[in-house]
């Protein structure tokens, strides 16, 4: 089975959790013997891992004719796309895109981020992904999260082929419930569109039927999961006098980096002995440093900014106690990451994640007390830290990107038999 997946993100050059699921879901359905997955971003800049699906950069397809020789294109593209695949693609073009502004291969330039034109992006993209639809060969289309879903329905038009939309997070959980009339409509006509829409959690399954006006029986949950690590051993913990109690993520309003603050602070009221990392950038920032001076414990804070990769890992094998205490997380990946580095968990009972994970202590994200004393009982008390540690990690090392792929797989199989 061939499918050409529509996506903002793939690692290493990530900026959150949709690239790291968008390559745990392909390397997992990977695995499957007659999946073939060809992959479309934004941007891509070569260093991708394309041993288990092909990827092609938007940044490097045709949309306007333009004359130049072989040699040339593979001077100017050659380390991404083959000169070849480049004049067999501006051969497909159909469509007459001169108002958008191209370079000298006739491609669109593409930030490969969530720049303030994102709009103009999206757009460019769907034009993009249009070249591909009319030359590409697939069974099914797969469009991870808003930002691809109008180039998913163009896509569905042109080829005919079923779409799957993967809701990654919606705009209600982006924004508190001030939702974005724009991007909401974008949401609101992919769904419409799609075949089928898969969610990564019954809580954003229910944002769909609920707000989104979606049957339930068109929308299936399929939960996120975790990479297995090559050498876990390479994660132990260093001694040291302070505990470390850590926040990885966007610092947005919709993490709930305040609630991490004020529980720092209440547990400062009762030891000495911790120290609290907030990792990550965010529209919040100098709202939460301001917080923490605020409160008189910018000395126990740290704000190491955005961490990637093996940096990840590393700083969530050094913490004593994990904390998400997000106001509405679709899922959320990295409690899962944290206890698979025998690093204890706390989440909020709003995150997506909360619906698969026993052994990792759940509050409410207000309940400022109950995040306090959970982080107090983690690095009081040996006992509780090994209980967590050991079956966190033991539960974790269960939720494969394997089982999520044939979930998908599923789905894929049920639309394309209407």
């Amino acid at each position: 089975m061939k499918a050409l997946m529509l996506g903002w993100e793939f690692p290493p050059h990530i900026l959150g959790g949709l690239g790291t699921a968008s390559y745990g879901l392909t390397r997992g359905m990977a695995q499957q013997e007659d999946m073939q997955i060809t992959f479309i971003i934004p941007k891509m800049h070569g260093d991708e891992d394309q041993s288990f699906l092909k990827i092609i950069g938007a940044g490097n397809v045709p949309i306007v004719w333009k004359e130049n020789s072989w040699d040339y294109v593979n001077s100017r593209l050659g380390s991404v796309m083959s000169p070849d695949t480049y004049f067999w693609l501006r051969d497909g073009i159909k469509y007459d895109f001169r108002r958008i502004g191209t370079n000298d291969l006739g491609c669109v330039g593409f930030s490969g981020r969530y720049p303030d034109n994102l709009l103009e992006e999206i757009s460019n993209y769907e034009a993009v992904v249009s070249v591909l639809a009319h030359q590409l060969e697939f069974d099914i289309i797969h469009s991870h999260d808003w930002l691809t879903y109008p180039a998913g329905v163009f896509a569905k038009q042109i080829s005919g082929k079923p779409l799957v939309i993967h809701v990654h997070a919606t705009d209600f959980d982006r924004s508190r419930g001030n939702v974005n009339p724009v991007v909401y409509d974008i949401e609101k006509r992919g769904m419409d569109t799609a075949d089928h829409i898969i969610t990564v959690s019954n809580l954003t399954r229910q944002t769909v039927i609920e707000k989104y006006h979606q049957p339930p029986y068109k929308v299936t949950t399929v939960h996120n999961a975790v990479e297995p690590l090559a050498h876990p051993e390479e994660f132990a913990k260093k001694p040291r006098q302070d505990k470390v109690v850590t926040f990885l993520g966007r610092i947005t309003m919709q993490k709930g980096p305040e609630y991490f603050v004020e529980a720092a602070h209440s547990v400062l009221q009762r030891t000495k002995n911790v120290r609290f990392v907030m990792a990550g950038n965010g529209d919040m920032y100098n709202a939460i440093v301001k917080l923490a001076a605020q409160r008189r414990i910018a000395d126990r804070f740290h704000f190491p900014g955005f961490l990637r990769g093996q940096q990840v890992q590393q700083m969530l094998a050094q913490s004593d106690a994990y904390i998400m205490p997000s106001v509405s997380e679709p899922f959320g990946i990295s409690p899962l990451e944290a206890m698979q580095v025998g690093t204890p968990s706390i989440i909020s009972k709003q995150s997506g994640c909360a619906e698969i994970l026993t052994h990792a202590i759940q509050t409410d994200y207000w309940d400022i007390d109950g995040m306090a004393d959970a982080i107090y009982s983690i690095v009081k008390y040996p006992a509780m830290y090994k209980s967590l540690s050991e079956l966190g990690r033991e539960e974790v090392n269960r939720i494969t990107w394997y089982d999520a792929g044939i979930k998908v797989r599923k789905v894929y199989e049920k639309v394309m038999k209407k």
